[in-house]
């Protein structure tokens, strides 16, 4: 794409107010057409822990200092060293970070920012979060899906769609996976740009573009900014040629302002207050140089051969020099100009102030986005098929091998024990494989908390969506896969009912099975339960399960334990449709088999009243409703847990 090609007209869409619930009319007309962000006194502070786990000092740290600064619709660029203060800066402004550590205010259009400001403007963060297995159109039409109104038409999206392919030379590779750097930050744009916010913020946005690539992308934004969107970006060394297409900029460094105006005055800003410009400089590298008074080489790159104390007289002199520099530019002229504007936009806000920020709305309903979350779990469901078909194959192999030893299995009472046996190996084999399942939403994070943030759906529909279109999926095949090799092979039970129950068990079983370590794996801290944890609790009631089949009344003062215990529910139930009704004495009929010898087990019946099992429907229908409250208790936790997450909505 080169940057001669004629825009791409994109009308803005006029939206009810009644498609947003939970936004007042006062709030949707704040982020209607063009919107100017203007922000009055910024300060955020931060606190840091240091020291042991009993011993934690804790102390307060000021990011950012007395920030003021108006950004208007253009391309408005926030400039800065390494050192944090300008990816900070921005996501305090699209309200991405902890609003606690945050006083002063931010006013749309002179009136305080809405509640819901993360759901009503775009963000685009520097680690691109798109869905690397389904295409740059699955991505794009999954935004417009959620986060267009339900008035407009299918059409209407499709159409929507298609200019911004165009417009981000994404037509030719629509059906194609976003897999290299360039391309998912294409489409992190798309999904953003698609929504049609007035305000766009967008974290380095060519972090880890080649030097074409970066003009293209920003070059796009400057088209976008044309038609009235407000681009706020944060950079760090752009070269001239993206330098020169900036309308605002603000060089931000150790938290306070240097410089924040018409990005074409700068160099005549810095030259007036004597600094040398050589006209074959690149102005952002005149800039850095001076905010790192003239160590930027030093200070950005640190060779391993440096002192240490020479690299803290250095980074001393860089902030003494920053603080020269902000207290020149707040006796600047461009300073009182920026007041006289600011002052009047403060004395006109009213009643709520930034820090109230937090609300999530949703333009869709609950329905509506629990099916585009089944639809797009299940398409990056199928998107491994490399991964399916190993599955596939390892299930295969450890089926045949498992259950080989029992192919010449016979319906005689002195092969009972081996049909137990066999049971509980599958038992054991469905909750072992259940431990995949702890990566389900542990994959998904980032994904999660940014399009959470943005609008897109609700918790309980996201947890829906990945529960049917990810999970119930990636279980079944496997299922039906080593039941169908056991009929085969062991000659277990065979009817079509006894076949059915059976698949109907081990689906109950490998479900509530999976939920233990979905609740383990959702939370913050999940490296602190490790997997060893869940594997030994399965190793555990397996190995109690087992010593069961050959020691009667095995642990009778301790049976509490298999309360605690899935695999002893599912086996249970497995033997109980494994045994019920069996004869394994041919020879004898019905009536005979009850006269049989108390050494022979000539029933199905008489070997679970061995192991102390309930004969009556309700022996067999306990240990079903026993794994649905097992995996109901741990789902709710694991649904508490992304609540949790949700709340701190700290994005890094």
């Amino acid at each position: 794409m080169s940057s001669n090609i004629d825009p791409v007209a994109i009308p803005m869409i006029e939206r009810n107010p009644n498609d947003l619930p939970g936004m007042d009319t006062s709030d949707q007309n704040i982020l209607n057409g063009k919107a100017v962000l203007s922000f009055h006194n910024i300060s955020y502070q931060e606190t840091v822990q240091s020291g042991f786990a009993f011993c934690k000092k804790t102390c307060v740290i000021e990011r950012l200092s007395n920030i003021s600064g108006i950004m208007k619709p253009g391309l408005n660029a926030i400039m800065g060293p390494q050192d944090g203060s300008r990816s900070l800066l921005l996501d305090v402004l699209a309200a991405r970070k902890d609003p606690r550590g945050l006083s002063g205010d931010i006013l749309i259009n002179g009136k305080p920012r809405p509640a819901n400001f993360t759901c009503t403007s775009g963000y685009v963060p520097q680690n691109d979060v798109v869905m690397r297995t389904v295409t740059v159109r699955d991505n794009i039409e999954f935004s417009a899906a959620l986060r267009l109104p339900m008035t407009m038409t299918r059409a209407e999206k499709r159409r929507r769609i298609n200019e911004v392919l165009e417009l981000l030379c994404l037509d030719k590779v629509a059906n194609v996976k976003p897999g290299s750097k360039e391309l998912r930050k294409r489409t992190s744009i798309a999904m953003e740009l698609v929504a049609e916010h007035p305000i766009l913020f967008l974290d380095d946005p060519t972090t880890g573009l080649d030097w074409s690539t970066a003009i293209d992308v920003i070059s796009v934004l400057r088209r976008m900014s044309m038609r009235g969107r407000t681009i706020i970006f944060s950079i760090y060394r752009p070269p001239y040629s993206i330098f020169r297409l900036i309308d605002s900029l603000t060089l931000v460094a150790s938290g306070k302002v240097m410089f924040h105006g018409p990005a074409q005055e700068a160099l005549e800003y810095f030259k007036s207050a004597g600094y040398n410009y050589d006209s074959h400089n690149n102005p952002a590298d005149f800039f850095l140089n001076i905010i790192n008074g003239g160590f930027s080489a030093l200070l950005d790159t640190e060779e391993d051969d440096h002192e240490a104390n020479e690299y803290k007289e250095l980074s001393e002199r860089q902030s003494h020099d920053s603080e020269n520099l902000a207290n020149m530019y707040t006796q600047s002229s461009l300073y009182s100009e920026m007041r006289t504007e600011l002052d009047p936009l403060l004395e006109e806000q009213t009643a709520r102030r930034s820090s109230a920020l937090g609300e999530i709305t949703c333009v869709t309903p609950f329905w509506h986005q629990l099916e585009w979350m089944i639809c797009r779990s299940f398409k990056s469901f199928k998107g491994f098929p490399r991964t399916i078909i190993i599955r596939v194959i390892i299930t295969i192999i450890v089926a045949v091998i498992l259950v080989t030893p029992f192919s010449s299995l016979q319906n005689d009472c002195t092969e009972v024990q081996k049909r137990a046996v066999l049971l509980l190996l599958l038992t054991g084999f469905e909750c072992i494989t259940s431990m995949s399942s702890r990566e389900l939403f542990m994959i998904d994070r980032d994904h999660f908390l940014h399009e959470h943030t943005s609008g897109y759906y609700r918790v309980s529909s996201y947890f829906l969506g990945k529960l049917l279109g990810d999970l119930v999926p990636r279980r079944v095949l496997p299922i039906i896969i080593f039941t169908v090799i056991l009929f085969s092979i062991a000659g277990v039970k065979t009817d079509v009912k006894g076949f059915f129950t059976m698949i109907f068990i081990v689906l109950m079983l490998a479900y509530s099975a999976s939920s233990l370590p979905l609740s383990l794996g959702a939370g913050e801290n999940v490296a602190a339960i490790p997997t060893q944890f869940i594997t030994t609790y399965f190793m555990f009631m397996m190995f109690i399960s087992g010593l069961s089949l050959h020691i009667m009344n095995f642990m009778q003062n301790l049976s509490w334990i298999y309360y605690f215990s899935i695999p002893h529910y599912g086996f249970t139930a497995l033997m109980h449709n494994e045994f019920m009704g069996q004869n394994f004495c041919p020879e004898r009929n019905t009536s005979e088999v009850s006269r049989c010898k108390n050494f022979v087990i000539c029933s199905g019946e008489e070997y679970l009243m061995t192991k102390g099992i309930d004969l009556s429907p309700w022996g067999f229908w306990k240990n079903h409703m026993a794994l649905a409250c097992i995996m109901l208790i741990f789902l709710s936790i694991t649904y508490g847990q992304l609540l949790a997450l949700t709340k701190k909505r700290v994005l890094n």
